[in-house]
């Protein structure tokens, strides 16, 4: 039996006397969570990637999977459902132990962290994080899903996902727009709520300051909407944009709503070719409530 440590390399190979397809084999339908991990990777078209972290976490791989589930966090929440629903095989997003590499030995006396992880062992479920390689997809997955949700096909700029040119309007009503598509969301924003404004650039998650700088340094790129970022880097330089007088603006939508429905896209996208075990998406929603 293979362990969780089981790294990703090892998923890509040539399986004797299975089918990745789920049609019949010597030895019947193989729906092991190593097979179907070997096919989602295979359908991304996406080259093999060094170092990802996109990995099983939890679980074994010859484990027989039953049902689906796919999710930007693994909540507690999300693994009841996923029990309820008959569902062994999670498909996050995100980590499942509160940091990048799900690297763990800080926390094994640590009272949240064993519960989690004995419910998911309990219940022997295998999670397998889906991050680099979604990402890598052309179009990236997560960005389409985002598309499909904000309902802005016909905006975006030919041959990419996340520059959109509008008619001329307001930050105030981009705002608006964007709160009656996430409206339980608290959003952060900068910039003079008045701006009129054409240019916007998407920058999913926690992209990054770096990738934050270079968007609102483009001459062309009125507004960005992010999801999250520290507060003395990005937050402070477009402060400073707007301050000096520049037609400049950011967005933080939450790091959750800023993906989330790529998770849901994928759902839809693993429908098209496994079709013998059920798939559902189910929402972690936001992490915390404003007051």
């Amino acid at each position: 039996m293979k362990s969780s440590s089981f790294f990703l390399s090892a998923l890509i190979i040539t399986v004797s006397g299975v089918s990745l397809t789920g049609q019949n084999s010597a030895k019947g339908t193989d729906r092991s969570a190593s097979s179907l991990i070997e096919t989602i990777i295979k359908q991304t078209g996406s080259s093999l990637i060094p170092n990802t972290v996109d990995v099983i976490k939890e679980g074994d791989t010859d484990t027989q999977i039953t049902g689906i589930v796919t999710c930007m966090f693994a909540t507690m929440d999300v693994l009841k459902q996923a029990v309820a629903k008959n569902c062994n095989l999670i498909i996050v997003h995100e980590p499942v132990y509160y940091n990048h590499l799900d690297e763990t030995d800080k926390f094994q006396s640590d009272p949240v962290f064993l519960e989690k992880k004995h419910f998911i062992n309990d219940h022997k479920l295998v999670i397998w994080r889906f991050h680099d390689y979604i990402h890598s997809m052309k179009p990236d997955g997560i960005e389409t899903g985002m598309i499909i949700k904000l309902g802005w096909k016909n905006y975006v700029v030919k041959g990419t996902t996340n520059q959109f040119i509008f008619p001329e309007t307001t930050l105030r009503e981009l705002c608006k727009n964007l709160k009656q598509v996430f409206p339980k969301n608290a959003f952060y924003v900068i910039g003079n709520p008045d701006m009129k404004l054409s240019n916007v650039r998407f920058a999913a998650g926690a992209s990054g300051s770096k990738t934050h700088f270079r968007f609102l340094e483009d001459k062309n790129v009125d507004v960005v909407i992010a999801g999250e970022a520290q507060q003395w880097e990005t937050y402070e330089y477009t402060r400073d944009a707007v301050d000096q007088g520049r037609k400049k603006a950011i967005i933080f939508l939450g790091h959750i709503p800023s993906e989330e429905a790529g998770m849901d896209y994928c759902s839809t996208w693993l429908k098209t070719f496994i079709k013998d075990i059920p798939v559902y998406f189910v929402e972690s929603g936001s992490s915390y409530w404003s007051y």
